[in-house]
């Protein structure tokens, strides 16, 4: 198993460890209009396990440098990726809202959108995007992208991802076919982050900025997420993912560039 290997499975074991107290007793609802378990505080687990590891690699320097790819807007090139990133899950779940009318599936009579809780609902979602995307995609994505292309890693690690997520998915009542399609798609939506990480310059915060974007749209998915199917959803992030794989990249894009220096290299 070569180093990159070994850096990737040492961040997946120490966040599912790091996560299992927060499974255990973590059943309750957080106080959100939507429905969320308090097991869902686990979204800052992979920044904190993340960060222990490039502090144990790299040691104090080589961790602040991690911390501030949080806000690594310097690396965005262009407007494209951020409007992708804030526009495109309003899009698909905009698309999800269609096709269940269309398809005449279970939606509330009366919908309510409560746009007056969109905006802290937004922060609160980019405070929990961070603390995963910093993991997900600043330590293990950056990782992955070195030794495999968008696809593979993006499955690899979305099947990671939907595993991690299944407790809190669980916690929250779904019966198992939602699980499953939600788990589905949680794959994909990986897929379409790796995808916008690599033609964004390589910036985690055009990730974040699309994961806090999703979040809010299921959350105002009428009403406040109750009638949100994965299955639609799931299948439309799915399309995007593939179309946006399909296209040239651009010369400017992160595949174009050499990698990104490697701060948790051993001093």
């Amino acid at each position: 198993m070569s180093q990159t290997d070994r850096a990737i499975a040492r961040f997946f074991a120490l966040t599912f460890a790091l996560s299992l107290p927060l499974w255990l007793v973590g059943g309750r609802r957080l106080p959100l209009p939507v429905n969320l378990p308090a097991s869902a505080l686990v979204a800052f687990v992979p920044a904190i396990a993340a960060s222990a590891l490039v502090f144990r690699e790299a040691g104090a320097r080589g961790a602040a440098t991690f911390l501030r790819r949080a806000l690594d807007f310097r690396r965005i090139r262009g407007r494209r990726p951020v409007l992708l990133a804030l526009l495109l899950a309003p899009v698909l779940y905009g698309l999800s809202y269609a096709v269940m009318r269309l398809f005449r599936l279970p939606l509330p009579e009366r919908v309510v959108v409560s746009l007056q809780t969109g905006l802290p609902l937004f922060l609160t979602f980019m405070l929990t995007a961070t603390g995963e995307e910093l993991g997900w995609t600043g330590y293990a994505t950056e990782r992955m992208l070195k030794r495999s292309g968008t696809l593979r890693s993006g499955l690899l690690l979305g099947i990671v991802w939907a595993v991690w997520h299944a407790v809190p998915f669980i916690q929250t009542g779904n019966s198992a076919t939602w699980v499953f399609w939600q788990s589905v798609k949680t794959v994909g939506m990986r897929v379409l982050l790796v995808w916008l990480y690599r033609h964004s310059g390589g910036s985690v915060l055009a990730v974040e900025l699309y994961h806090a974007a999703d979040n809010l749209g299921w959350a105002l998915f009428p009403n406040f997420g109750s009638h949100y199917n994965p299955l639609v959803t799931g299948a439309l992030t799915w399309l995007a993912a593939l179309a946006l794989m399909l296209r040239r990249p651009k010369a400017s894009g992160y595949l174009a560039t050499p990698p990104a220096p490697d701060t948790t290299s051993p001093k």
